[in-house]
């Protein structure tokens, strides 16, 4: 059980810091400081976008509109961070004995 619990969190943990790098990304590409027209660039951008948008998906659809502000991966992180506590709150008891 132990073994479970320390691959969930470091799985946890990794969707996370991909949530993390590509919302900073997406403010270099915003305020133009990154140039997605430069290859290597796009293939990190679309690559991450591929991973976090069917996380996103279901939030943006039931989220109201902000105009033009996207807190779609603050929900996502919120509910990482809630699950994680969840599973670890009630699986560590019988984990550790």
């Amino acid at each position: 059980m132990q073994s479970f619990l320390a691959i969930f969190n470091l799985a946890v943990n990794l969707v996370f810091y991909i949530i993390i790098i590509q919302a900073v990304l997406s403010w270099l590409v915003a305020f133009d400081v990154l140039n997605i027209r430069q290859p290597f660039i796009w293939q990190i951008w679309s690559g991450l976008n591929r991973m976090t948008e069917p996380l996103y998906r279901p939030i943006r659809s039931v989220m109201p509109d902000m105009g033009g502000i996207d807190l779609s991966p603050l929900v996502v992180i919120f509910g990482l961070y809630a699950l994680q506590i969840i599973v670890n709150n009630n699986l560590a008891p019988l984990a550790y004995g």
